[in-house]
């Protein structure tokens, strides 16, 4: 096998996608992804931590641009558009992959690993763009349900645009959700 072949961490992703959809996520091992790939197991875990994290890799880098967009938010901005502004921001990279967001959700879906796993990144995602927030001077508590209705939002919006990317680009969708949460908020 080929140690330095161009873009093994995607040779990786490509395969291990391909064999959790054809045999399930749990049937699936590391040593058949890296075969697949036409790499070595090792090389798999120069990229991934484990078989879990081809699914969401780079979601440290996208939580890291999203406290960023937030702390360099003006401050005259109020926080939940600041939060809205950051999260779309950040979401603007899921137009490149509509296909694996799609392949993602499914795979997400279909097991209880990956959904712990989804969540622990939201709850780490919640809990950085709370901390910005507090880092801008918002009261904690403020500051955790700001967090907290931005996230929902952003996920509100990732899941209609993962169900039609037609739906709009990506930052309207999450400002629509926004206001979706507003008006159910008014109507109780």
């Amino acid at each position: 096998m080929a140690r330095w072949d161009p873009d093994a961490q995607g040779r990786l992703r490509q395969a291990a996608v391909a064999l959790y959809l054809e045999r399930g996520y749990e049937a699936t091992t590391v040593a058949e992804i890296a075969e697949r790939a036409g790499l070595t197991k090792r090389t798999f875990f120069r990229y991934f931590a484990d078989k879990r994290e081809v699914l969401f890799a780079g979601s440290e880098s996208l939580q890291t641009d999203i406290v960023t967009a937030l702390r360099q938010a003006p401050a005259e901005v109020p926080p939940i558009e600041a939060v809205l502004q950051a999260l779309a921001t950040g979401g603007t990279a899921f137009g490149r992959y509509p296909d694996f967001a799609r392949q993602r959700r499914d795979l997400i879906a279909s097991s209880p690993d990956l959904q712990e796993r989804e969540l622990i990144k939201l709850a780490s995602l919640t809990a950085a763009v709370a901390g910005a927030l507090r880092d801008r001077g918002l009261d904690p508590r403020q500051a955790g349900l700001t967090a907290q209705a931005g996230v929902a939002a952003f996920t509100a919006a990732y899941e209609r645009w993962v169900q039609d990317a037609a739906a709009g680009d990506f930052p309207a969708l999450v400002r629509e959700s926004l206001d979706d949460l507003r008006r159910a908020i008014s109507a109780v």
